[in-house]
């Protein structure tokens, strides 16, 4: 069976560099089984691809695919935490946050885009439970933004 690292590989994804915060916290936190992960926005190489709300600026396909790249980053922060995936017993709880028009109510297909990255590269570990919220405005204009608890071993 394939490591989560060779997963990432497998899907043509690379892990990234740990984005460095942009206010006064840390990008994780671990205490003992478990990793709490600050909301990690999608920054691509230090930048965001895409500001605004879903809704209005950026349409849903694409609010989707960056909560992805927020599951991605995240996943870089559990590595950087415990320094090697393989160590993760489960993802247990992933919060979704959607900056959204106030007529959008996408919101759970929007952060499906991360639930479904952390179940491919993790299979049934990576299955959990889950808010989608809809939300005024993120940090920096972000359409999209994702934290969650895993537990390790």
């Amino acid at each position: 069976m394939a490591t989560p690292e060779e997963r990432i590989v497998e899907l043509g994804l690379t892990l990234p560099e740990v984005v460095p915060p942009v206010a006064a916290y840390r990008p994780s936190v671990r205490s003992g089984d478990h990793v709490y992960v600050s909301g990690q926005l999608p920054f691509v190489e230090g930048e965001l691809p895409a500001t605004g709300k879903v809704g209005a600026e950026v349409d849903a396909d694409r609010a989707r695919e960056l909560a992805a790249v927020c599951a991605l980053n995240a996943i870089a922060a559990v590595k950087a935490e415990v320094g090697d995936l393989s160590k993760v017993v489960r993802i247990v709880k992933v919060g979704g946050f959607v900056a959204s028009t106030p007529d959008f109510t996408g919101q759970p297909g929007v952060i499906n885009g991360a639930s479904e990255l952390l179940g491919e590269v993790f299979g049934e570990a990576g299955v959990h439970a889950r808010a989608a919220v809809g939300v005024v405005a993120l940090p920096l204009d972000a359409p999209v933004e994702v934290d969650m608890v895993v537990e390790v071993r």
